[in-house]
Protein backbone atom coordinates (compact mmCIF):
# COMPACT_ATOMS: atom_id res chain seq x y z
CA UNK A 1 0.00 0.00 0.00
CA UNK A 2 2.92 2.38 0.87
CA UNK A 3 4.24 1.72 -3.03
CA UNK A 4 0.75 2.17 -4.32
CA UNK A 5 0.31 5.92 -2.61
CA UNK A 6 4.13 6.57 -4.00
CA UNK A 7 3.19 5.80 -7.40
CA UNK A 8 -0.07 7.73 -6.62
CA UNK A 9 1.79 11.06 -5.50
CA UNK A 10 4.29 10.54 -8.51
CA UNK A 11 1.53 10.58 -11.03
CA UNK A 12 0.01 13.90 -9.68
CA UNK A 13 -3.07 11.74 -8.30
CA UNK A 14 -5.68 13.66 -6.55
CA UNK A 15 -5.24 13.73 -2.96
CA UNK A 16 -1.88 12.27 -2.87
CA UNK A 17 0.69 13.85 -0.24
CA UNK A 18 3.95 14.86 -1.79
CA UNK A 19 6.49 12.27 -1.65
CA UNK A 20 9.23 12.38 1.01
CA UNK A 21 12.98 12.47 -0.70
CA UNK A 22 14.19 8.90 -0.96
CA UNK A 23 15.77 7.11 1.64
CA UNK A 24 20.06 6.91 1.44
CA UNK A 25 20.83 3.92 -0.10
CA UNK A 26 16.76 3.51 -1.64
CA UNK A 27 17.24 3.68 -5.26
CA UNK A 28 14.76 6.38 -6.64
CA UNK A 29 12.04 4.49 -8.75
CA UNK A 30 11.42 5.89 -12.45
CA UNK A 31 7.79 5.78 -13.08
CA UNK A 32 5.91 6.86 -16.73
CA UNK A 33 2.91 8.04 -16.20
CA UNK A 34 0.10 8.56 -18.54
CA UNK A 35 -0.81 12.07 -20.14
CA UNK A 36 -4.18 13.35 -18.61
CA UNK A 37 -6.65 13.32 -21.23
CA UNK A 38 -8.84 15.97 -21.65
CA UNK A 39 -12.38 16.03 -20.85
CA UNK A 40 -13.42 15.46 -24.24
CA UNK A 41 -11.30 12.47 -25.31
CA UNK A 42 -13.04 8.79 -24.21
CA UNK A 43 -11.15 7.23 -21.44
CA UNK A 44 -8.63 4.67 -21.91
CA UNK A 45 -9.34 1.48 -20.67
CA UNK A 46 -8.19 0.91 -16.69
CA UNK A 47 -7.28 -2.66 -16.59
CA UNK A 48 -3.77 -2.56 -18.51
CA UNK A 49 -3.01 0.57 -16.23
CA UNK A 50 -3.52 -1.38 -13.10
CA UNK A 51 -1.52 -4.18 -13.92
CA UNK A 52 1.47 -2.00 -15.11
CA UNK A 53 1.17 -0.63 -11.23
CA UNK A 54 0.94 -4.01 -9.68
CA UNK A 55 4.00 -4.93 -11.37
CA UNK A 56 5.76 -2.06 -10.56
CA UNK A 57 4.61 -2.07 -7.11
CA UNK A 58 5.88 -5.71 -6.57
CA UNK A 59 9.49 -4.80 -8.20
CA UNK A 60 9.77 -1.09 -6.11
CA UNK A 61 8.75 -3.51 -2.40
CA UNK A 62 11.68 -5.71 -3.83
CA UNK A 63 14.06 -3.10 -4.19
CA UNK A 64 13.63 -1.44 -0.88
CA UNK A 65 13.95 -5.25 0.93
CA UNK A 66 17.00 -5.57 -0.39
CA UNK A 67 18.41 -1.97 0.43
CA UNK A 68 16.86 -2.02 3.94
CA UNK A 69 19.09 -5.36 4.27
CA UNK A 70 21.82 -3.65 3.13
CA UNK A 71 21.58 -0.85 5.41
CA UNK A 72 21.07 -3.08 8.66
CA UNK A 73 23.44 -5.82 7.38
CA UNK A 74 21.35 -8.85 8.06
CA UNK A 75 22.63 -10.58 5.03
CA UNK A 76 23.28 -14.28 6.32
CA UNK A 77 26.94 -15.38 6.30
CA UNK A 78 28.40 -16.71 3.41
CA UNK A 79 29.74 -20.44 3.13
CA UNK A 80 27.40 -21.05 6.51
CA UNK A 81 27.41 -24.66 7.09
CA UNK A 82 25.69 -26.55 9.81
CA UNK A 83 27.76 -27.95 12.48
CA UNK A 84 28.59 -32.23 12.16
CA UNK A 85 28.26 -34.14 15.60
CA UNK A 86 31.09 -33.88 17.74
CA UNK A 87 32.29 -30.93 15.97
CA UNK A 88 34.44 -28.44 18.07
CA UNK A 89 35.20 -30.97 20.91
CA UNK A 90 38.92 -30.56 20.37
CA UNK A 91 40.70 -27.06 21.40
CA UNK A 92 42.70 -25.24 18.15
CA UNK A 93 46.10 -25.50 18.42
CA UNK A 94 47.05 -21.89 18.24
CA UNK A 95 45.16 -21.19 21.64
CA UNK A 96 47.14 -20.77 24.56
CA UNK A 97 45.97 -23.38 27.51
CA UNK A 98 46.81 -22.58 31.04
CA UNK A 99 48.84 -25.80 32.47
CA UNK A 100 47.73 -27.79 35.20
CA UNK A 101 49.22 -27.93 38.53
CA UNK A 102 48.83 -31.11 40.06
CA UNK A 103 47.56 -30.65 43.52
CA UNK A 104 50.75 -32.03 45.58
CA UNK A 105 52.59 -29.63 43.45
CA UNK A 106 50.56 -26.68 45.13
CA UNK A 107 50.89 -28.39 48.64
CA UNK A 108 54.75 -28.24 48.14
CA UNK A 109 55.14 -25.36 47.28
CA UNK A 110 52.98 -23.91 50.15
CA UNK A 111 55.42 -25.36 52.58
CA UNK A 112 57.59 -23.37 54.06
CA UNK A 113 60.29 -26.06 55.07
CA UNK A 114 63.14 -27.39 52.94
CA UNK A 115 61.94 -31.34 52.53
CA UNK A 116 64.98 -34.13 53.18
CA UNK A 117 66.29 -35.96 50.71
CA UNK A 118 67.24 -39.65 51.55
CA UNK A 119 70.31 -40.09 49.46
CA UNK A 120 71.33 -43.66 51.00
CA UNK A 121 71.36 -46.96 48.97
CA UNK A 122 71.67 -50.41 49.91
CA UNK A 123 73.33 -53.19 47.71
CA UNK A 124 70.98 -55.88 47.16
CA UNK A 125 72.26 -59.21 45.78
CA UNK A 126 73.05 -59.32 41.82
CA UNK A 127 73.93 -55.79 41.50
CA UNK A 128 70.49 -54.64 42.22
CA UNK A 129 70.02 -51.38 44.85
CA UNK A 130 67.11 -49.69 46.77
CA UNK A 131 66.68 -47.50 49.68
CA UNK A 132 66.52 -48.99 53.00
CA UNK A 133 64.02 -48.98 55.16
CA UNK A 134 63.83 -46.99 58.26
CA UNK A 135 65.06 -50.30 59.92
CA UNK A 136 66.66 -53.66 58.71
CA UNK A 137 67.25 -56.86 60.11
CA UNK A 138 69.92 -58.82 58.34
CA UNK A 139 71.68 -62.09 59.31
CA UNK A 140 75.06 -62.28 60.93
CA UNK A 141 77.95 -62.61 58.44
CA UNK A 142 76.33 -61.09 55.84
CA UNK A 143 77.94 -58.17 53.78
CA UNK A 144 76.40 -54.84 54.22
CA UNK A 145 77.45 -52.26 51.54
CA UNK A 146 75.52 -49.46 51.66
CA UNK A 147 76.14 -46.23 49.10
CA UNK A 148 75.36 -42.02 49.29
CA UNK A 149 75.36 -39.90 46.42
CA UNK A 150 77.54 -36.62 46.69
CA UNK A 151 81.11 -35.84 45.92
CA UNK A 152 81.64 -35.48 49.67
CA UNK A 153 79.93 -37.74 51.88
CA UNK A 154 80.52 -37.84 55.91
CA UNK A 155 79.48 -41.29 57.58
CA UNK A 156 78.47 -42.36 61.48
CA UNK A 157 78.07 -45.87 62.52
CA UNK A 158 77.76 -48.00 65.51
CA UNK A 159 80.47 -47.06 67.74
CA UNK A 160 82.42 -50.28 68.55
CA UNK A 161 83.64 -50.23 64.67
CA UNK A 162 85.17 -47.10 65.73
CA UNK A 163 86.56 -48.13 69.36
CA UNK A 164 88.46 -51.15 67.93
CA UNK A 165 89.50 -49.70 64.80
CA UNK A 166 87.55 -52.81 62.86
CA UNK A 167 89.05 -53.90 59.69
CA UNK A 168 86.08 -55.60 58.42
CA UNK A 169 84.69 -52.27 57.88
CA UNK A 170 85.45 -49.77 54.89
CA UNK A 171 84.59 -46.71 54.31
CA UNK A 172 85.59 -45.33 50.39
CA UNK A 173 84.89 -42.30 48.67
CA UNK A 174 84.23 -42.02 44.93
CA UNK A 175 83.48 -39.41 42.31
CA UNK A 176 79.94 -39.27 42.60
CA UNK A 177 79.12 -41.62 46.06
CA UNK A 178 80.65 -42.34 49.30
CA UNK A 179 80.90 -46.30 49.94
CA UNK A 180 80.72 -47.85 53.20
CA UNK A 181 81.26 -51.56 53.39
CA UNK A 182 80.88 -54.08 55.97
CA UNK A 183 82.30 -57.91 56.44
CA UNK A 184 82.18 -61.18 58.26
CA UNK A 185 79.22 -58.95 60.43
CA UNK A 186 78.30 -60.04 63.69
CA UNK A 187 75.37 -58.89 66.80
CA UNK A 188 78.16 -56.64 67.93
CA UNK A 189 77.61 -54.38 64.65
CA UNK A 190 74.03 -54.05 65.03
CA UNK A 191 73.29 -50.05 65.99
CA UNK A 192 72.47 -47.03 63.84
CA UNK A 193 74.31 -46.31 59.93
CA UNK A 194 74.09 -42.56 58.52
CA UNK A 195 75.48 -40.46 56.18
CA UNK A 196 75.00 -37.06 54.94
CA UNK A 197 76.33 -34.71 52.19
CA UNK A 198 79.05 -31.84 53.16
CA UNK A 199 79.11 -28.57 51.50
CA UNK A 200 82.65 -27.47 52.05
CA UNK A 201 84.01 -23.87 51.76
CA UNK A 202 87.53 -24.47 51.58
CA UNK A 203 88.46 -26.15 54.31
CA UNK A 204 85.52 -25.86 56.12
CA UNK A 205 83.16 -28.00 55.47
CA UNK A 206 79.49 -28.18 57.05
CA UNK A 207 76.57 -30.95 57.52
CA UNK A 208 74.00 -30.36 54.20
CA UNK A 209 70.67 -31.43 56.34
CA UNK A 210 68.85 -31.47 53.18
CA UNK A 211 70.80 -34.70 51.91
CA UNK A 212 71.15 -37.61 54.62
CA UNK A 213 70.04 -40.79 54.70
CA UNK A 214 70.20 -43.44 57.73
CA UNK A 215 69.09 -46.71 58.66
CA UNK A 216 69.22 -48.94 61.90
CA UNK A 217 70.36 -52.11 61.41
CA UNK A 218 69.63 -55.23 63.80
CA UNK A 219 72.03 -58.12 62.92
CA UNK A 220 70.85 -61.22 64.37
CA UNK A 221 73.30 -64.11 65.46
CA UNK A 222 72.45 -67.37 67.04
CA UNK A 223 72.55 -67.38 70.78
CA UNK A 224 72.78 -63.65 71.09
CA UNK A 225 69.52 -62.35 71.98
CA UNK A 226 71.62 -58.78 73.21
CA UNK A 227 74.28 -56.89 71.59
CA UNK A 228 77.02 -57.81 72.98
CA UNK A 229 79.07 -55.71 75.63
CA UNK A 230 83.07 -55.20 76.07
CA UNK A 231 82.72 -56.02 79.94
CA UNK A 232 80.72 -58.21 81.88
CA UNK A 233 80.28 -55.45 84.16
CA UNK A 234 79.10 -51.62 83.75
CA UNK A 235 78.57 -48.34 85.07
CA UNK A 236 75.52 -46.38 85.01
CA UNK A 237 75.96 -42.98 86.32
CA UNK A 238 72.39 -41.13 87.44
CA UNK A 239 72.21 -36.97 87.44
CA UNK A 240 68.79 -35.49 88.06
CA UNK A 241 68.94 -32.90 85.03
CA UNK A 242 69.30 -35.44 82.18
CA UNK A 243 68.82 -38.94 81.01
CA UNK A 244 70.58 -41.88 81.93
CA UNK A 245 70.23 -45.20 79.95
CA UNK A 246 70.77 -48.54 80.14
CA UNK A 247 71.84 -50.16 76.84
CA UNK A 248 70.02 -53.30 76.81
CA UNK A 249 69.99 -53.37 72.99
CA UNK A 250 68.90 -56.88 71.25
CA UNK A 251 69.48 -57.98 68.20
CA UNK A 252 66.02 -59.10 67.28
CA UNK A 253 63.60 -56.30 66.54
CA UNK A 254 60.44 -58.70 67.78
CA UNK A 255 62.20 -59.58 71.18
CA UNK A 256 60.70 -58.64 74.34
CA UNK A 257 62.89 -56.87 76.69
CA UNK A 258 62.56 -56.23 80.49
CA UNK A 259 64.56 -54.43 83.46
CA UNK A 260 65.05 -56.34 87.05
CA UNK A 261 66.98 -55.10 89.94
CA UNK A 262 69.39 -57.97 91.36
CA UNK A 263 68.32 -57.14 95.39
CA UNK A 264 66.02 -57.17 96.06
CA UNK A 265 64.77 -59.42 93.36
CA UNK A 266 62.34 -58.03 91.38
CA UNK A 267 61.18 -56.29 87.67
CA UNK A 268 61.22 -52.66 87.22
CA UNK A 269 58.27 -51.95 85.16
CA UNK A 270 58.84 -49.78 82.23
CA UNK A 271 55.58 -47.16 82.64
CA UNK A 272 56.14 -44.66 79.88
CA UNK A 273 56.19 -41.80 82.40
CA UNK A 274 59.67 -42.61 84.61
CA UNK A 275 61.47 -45.25 82.52
CA UNK A 276 60.70 -46.22 78.62
CA UNK A 277 62.31 -48.63 76.93
CA UNK A 278 63.80 -47.54 73.21
CA UNK A 279 64.49 -50.60 70.92
CA UNK A 280 67.77 -48.38 69.98
CA UNK A 281 68.97 -47.10 73.09
CA UNK A 282 67.84 -49.38 75.93
CA UNK A 283 65.87 -48.14 79.12
CA UNK A 284 65.78 -44.57 79.38
CA UNK A 285 65.38 -42.80 83.17
CA UNK A 286 64.14 -39.69 82.35
CA UNK A 287 64.22 -38.13 85.56
CA UNK A 288 66.80 -40.34 87.44
CA UNK A 289 67.31 -39.85 91.49
CA UNK A 290 68.79 -41.48 94.41
CA UNK A 291 66.41 -43.91 94.72
CA UNK A 292 67.05 -45.90 91.31
CA UNK A 293 70.60 -46.79 93.00
CA UNK A 294 71.63 -50.59 92.22
CA UNK A 295 72.22 -53.57 90.19
CA UNK A 296 70.12 -53.86 87.62
CA UNK A 297 70.28 -56.70 84.39
CA UNK A 298 67.67 -56.96 81.44
CA UNK A 299 66.07 -60.43 80.50
CA UNK A 300 64.94 -60.89 76.66
CA UNK A 301 62.71 -63.02 74.94
CA UNK A 302 62.24 -64.30 71.48
CA UNK A 303 61.51 -67.12 69.39
CA UNK A 304 61.01 -69.29 73.03
CA UNK A 305 64.03 -68.24 74.09
CA UNK A 306 65.57 -66.23 76.72
CA UNK A 307 69.01 -64.37 77.45
CA UNK A 308 70.16 -62.38 80.89
CA UNK A 309 72.10 -59.63 79.65
CA UNK A 310 75.15 -58.35 81.66
CA UNK A 311 74.88 -56.12 85.04
CA UNK A 312 74.61 -52.65 85.43
CA UNK A 313 75.85 -50.46 88.71
CA UNK A 314 73.53 -47.36 88.84
CA UNK A 315 75.28 -44.79 90.83
CA UNK A 316 73.68 -41.56 91.61
CA UNK A 317 76.18 -38.28 91.39
CA UNK A 318 75.25 -34.55 91.85
CA UNK A 319 75.82 -32.17 89.10
CA UNK A 320 78.68 -29.64 90.18
CA UNK A 321 77.07 -26.42 91.01
CA UNK A 322 79.92 -24.06 89.62
CA UNK A 323 83.13 -24.35 87.42
CA UNK A 324 85.63 -26.78 87.58
CA UNK A 325 88.15 -26.87 89.92
CA UNK A 326 91.23 -26.71 88.00
CA UNK A 327 95.07 -26.74 89.12
CA UNK A 328 98.04 -25.66 86.99
CA UNK A 329 101.80 -26.54 87.11
CA UNK A 330 105.22 -26.80 85.23
CA UNK A 331 108.03 -29.42 85.07
CA UNK A 332 110.03 -26.44 86.13
CA UNK A 333 109.76 -22.80 86.61
CA UNK A 334 113.20 -22.09 85.20
CA UNK A 335 114.27 -23.67 82.26
CA UNK A 336 117.42 -23.50 80.61
CA UNK A 337 117.96 -22.83 76.51
CA UNK A 338 117.55 -26.49 74.85
CA UNK A 339 115.54 -28.09 77.59
CA UNK A 340 112.06 -29.76 77.41
CA UNK A 341 108.93 -28.22 78.90
CA UNK A 342 105.50 -29.70 79.94
CA UNK A 343 102.57 -27.87 81.46
CA UNK A 344 100.08 -29.74 83.15
CA UNK A 345 96.56 -28.61 83.68
CA UNK A 346 93.86 -30.65 86.04
CA UNK A 347 90.37 -30.72 86.95
CA UNK A 348 88.71 -32.91 89.48
CA UNK A 349 84.72 -33.32 88.77
CA UNK A 350 81.90 -35.52 88.82
CA UNK A 351 82.37 -38.83 86.74
CA UNK A 352 80.75 -38.18 83.39
CA UNK A 353 80.69 -34.41 83.38
CA UNK A 354 82.99 -33.54 80.53
CA UNK A 355 85.73 -30.62 80.29
CA UNK A 356 87.12 -28.77 77.51
CA UNK A 357 90.56 -26.72 77.57
CA UNK A 358 92.14 -23.79 75.98
CA UNK A 359 95.75 -22.36 76.20
CA UNK A 360 97.78 -19.49 75.77
CA UNK A 361 101.32 -19.24 75.63
CA UNK A 362 104.17 -16.83 74.97
CA UNK A 363 104.95 -18.39 72.01
CA UNK A 364 101.42 -18.33 70.08
CA UNK A 365 101.76 -15.40 68.42
CA UNK A 366 105.06 -16.15 66.62
CA UNK A 367 103.53 -19.56 65.73
CA UNK A 368 105.64 -21.29 68.01
CA UNK A 369 105.62 -25.34 67.76
CA UNK A 370 103.86 -26.95 70.91
CA UNK A 371 102.33 -30.06 71.60
CA UNK A 372 98.61 -30.56 73.49
CA UNK A 373 97.44 -33.64 74.45
CA UNK A 374 94.06 -34.19 76.12
CA UNK A 375 93.01 -36.61 78.55
CA UNK A 376 90.89 -37.98 81.38
CA UNK A 377 90.40 -41.15 83.52
CA UNK A 378 88.18 -42.33 86.42
CA UNK A 379 88.88 -42.53 89.82
CA UNK A 380 86.97 -45.18 91.72
CA UNK A 381 86.78 -44.17 95.79
CA UNK A 382 84.77 -46.88 97.22
CA UNK A 383 80.93 -48.04 96.33
CA UNK A 384 79.25 -45.13 95.25
CA UNK A 385 82.34 -42.49 94.81
CA UNK A 386 83.84 -42.09 91.51
CA UNK A 387 85.86 -39.09 90.82
CA UNK A 388 86.27 -37.71 87.07
CA UNK A 389 90.36 -36.18 86.57
CA UNK A 390 90.98 -34.55 83.41
CA UNK A 391 93.66 -33.30 81.89
CA UNK A 392 95.64 -31.24 79.47
CA UNK A 393 99.52 -31.47 78.74
CA UNK A 394 101.08 -28.51 76.89
CA UNK A 395 104.72 -30.08 75.86
CA UNK A 396 107.63 -27.78 74.05
CA UNK A 397 110.71 -28.96 72.91
CA UNK A 398 114.23 -26.94 72.69
CA UNK A 399 113.37 -24.08 75.10
CA UNK A 400 113.68 -20.59 73.85
CA UNK A 401 113.85 -17.44 75.24
CA UNK A 402 110.57 -16.68 73.36
CA UNK A 403 109.19 -19.52 75.33
CA UNK A 404 109.59 -17.38 78.43
CA UNK A 405 106.26 -16.06 80.42
CA UNK A 406 102.85 -16.69 81.28
CA UNK A 407 100.90 -20.03 80.65
CA UNK A 408 97.21 -19.79 81.25
CA UNK A 409 95.55 -22.86 81.09
CA UNK A 410 90.89 -22.45 80.85
CA UNK A 411 88.68 -24.69 81.72
CA UNK A 412 85.41 -24.95 80.63
CA UNK A 413 82.23 -27.36 81.54
CA UNK A 414 78.42 -26.93 81.72
CA UNK A 415 78.62 -24.91 84.68
CA UNK A 416 81.02 -21.98 84.22
CA UNK A 417 84.66 -22.09 83.64
CA UNK A 418 87.76 -21.57 85.72
CA UNK A 419 91.64 -19.87 84.75
CA UNK A 420 94.76 -20.57 85.94
CA UNK A 421 98.58 -19.76 85.26
CA UNK A 422 101.66 -20.07 85.86
CA UNK A 423 105.07 -18.35 85.07
CA UNK A 424 108.12 -20.05 83.51
CA UNK A 425 111.61 -17.83 82.82
CA UNK A 426 114.70 -18.60 81.20
CA UNK A 427 117.37 -19.62 83.49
Amino acid sequence: MRGLESLRRGCGVPGARPSPAASPGVPALALRCPRASSPRSPAPPTRPLALKMKIWLLLGLLLIHEALEDVTGQHPPKNKRPKEPGENRIKPTNKKVKPKIPKIKDRDSADPTPKTQSIMTQMMDKGRFQKPAATLSLMAGQTLELRCKGNKIGWSYPAYLDTFKDTRLSVKQHERYGQLTLVNSTAADTGEFSCWGQLCTGYVCRRDEAKTGSTYIFFTEKGELFVPSPSHFDVVYLNPDRQAVVPCRVTVRSAKVTLHREFPAKEIPANGTDIVYDLKRGFVYLQPHSGHQGVVYCKAEAGGKSQISVKYQLLYAEVPRGPPSTTISASSNKVKGGDDLSILCTVLGEPDVEVEFRWTYPGQKDERPVTIQDSWRLIHRGLGHTTRISQSVLSIEDFETIDAGYYICTAQNLQGQTTVATTVESS
